[in-house]
């Protein structure tokens, strides 16, 4: 791996914390040694709009823009979301789906139908899949705000960064007095993927 460089797409709605997983994968390439470039694109995510992270990491990296195609990871905290960016995903990369439904405007004012999407169909599209209920363990651990964190947990068994480097990068990007809920939100993730 330290010639290659690894891509990482994460995506969702806005207020599902996409940015701050970014920031934490970025942070981890760093911690780990990596050269990292990272890109997101959140135009109408404070209104509940797609958002999307992208991560580069490697020896050298030239562009944070993860050509389509080549994402080794593909994490989305929302079921839909991860269709919308499945192109970026490489042939034999992982995609790591929350189970969580947000219905947009447009369906739950009736004006357009919110697609029906379970895990069995998400597997016809995504032949290597991990889906996860992040919402539902992180609610284990009281606190909703970091399911983020929870697929962060599962995203780690398919990149090949350190576990202290995990750690390094979530004491590094959240406030102090959320530290603890993190990585303990961060373990739970991990958990869910067993090699």
């Amino acid at each position: 791996m330290s010639r290659m460089t690894v891509s990482v797409v994460l995506a969702g709605v806005g207020g599902q914390g996409i940015l701050l997983a970014s920031e934490i994968v970025a942070q981890a390439a760093v911690a780990a040694g990596f050269d990292v470039k990272t890109n997101e694109v959140h135009g109408m995510a404070q209104r509940g709009g797609s958002v999307i992270a992208q991560i580069r990491y490697g020896k050298e990296v030239f562009s944070p823009l993860v050509p389509k195609g080549t994402a080794k990871v593909l994490g989305s905290l929302e079921r839909i979301e991860c269709l919308r960016y499945i192109d970026y995903l490489a042939e034999d990369g992982m995609a790591v789906i929350s189970d969580q439904k947000i219905v947009p405007i447009t369906a739950s004012t009736g004006q357009t139908p919110y697609p029906d999407v379970d895990e069995q169909l998400l597997a016809r599209f995504f032949p290597r899949l991990l889906y996860v209920q992040a919402l539902d363990l992180a609610t284990e651990l009281g606190n909703v705000k970091t399911a983020n964190i929870v697929l962060l947990g599962a995203i780690s068994a398919f990149l090949e960064l350190p576990k202290d480097a995990w750690e390094t990068a979530i004491r590094r990007s959240v406030k102090k007095e959320h530290i603890d809920v993190n990585i303990a939100a961060f373990q739970k993730g991990m958990a869910t993927y067993i090699k």
